[in-house]
């Protein structure tokens, strides 16, 4: 589809970028982490979770990422936008691309990111299960969510 050709899927040789791209969108939308806790997360995003999603981005003009989206199965495991290009349609554009192109009906969201919930709530998810701990055992509450029918 032409609204999607924008979207490419992503190689090892953009792995570096989309952590730089991943690094700067949660300290834009994710000020209940710890510095601690981003560095942690950093080098398991980079050697790890990047290489166990299907892993979609998107370029602007001048060629760099603005945003990425991994998937495994029916689930969105990541989708995070540059804060320069946040509320400009990128995010909807690769969560359309997730719903459309492969299948994606679920995902999970840090409940104190409320500007991701109260994105994937308009785009038509519901809030299915919480859970108290991330998938880390880290005491940061998820809400699980279903895209409704």
């Amino acid at each position: 589809m032409q609204i999607f050709e924008n979207i490419q899927a992503a190689s090892p040789d953009d792995f570096q970028e989309i952590v730089d791209v991943w690094e700067a969108s949660v300290r834009a939308t994710h000020h209940f982490l710890k510095e601690e806790d981003i560095q942690y997360f950093k080098p398991l995003i980079l050697n790890e979770f990047l290489q166990a999603v299907n892993l979609f981005c998107i370029r602007n003009e001048r060629g760099h990422i603005v945003g990425f989206l991994g998937t495994v199965k029916d689930k969105i495991e990541m989708l995070f936008i540059d804060p320069f290009n946040i509320e400009k349609g990128v995010g909807k554009l690769l969560l359309h691309y997730a719903i459309s192109q492969l299948g994606a009906k679920k995902v999970d969201v840090n409940e104190d990111n409320h500007q991701a919930v109260d994105f994937y709530k308009h785009m038509g998810f519901q809030v299915v299960s919480r859970s108290d701990v991330d998938s880390m055992g880290k005491p940061y509450p998820i809400l699980s969510m279903e895209l409704v029918p």
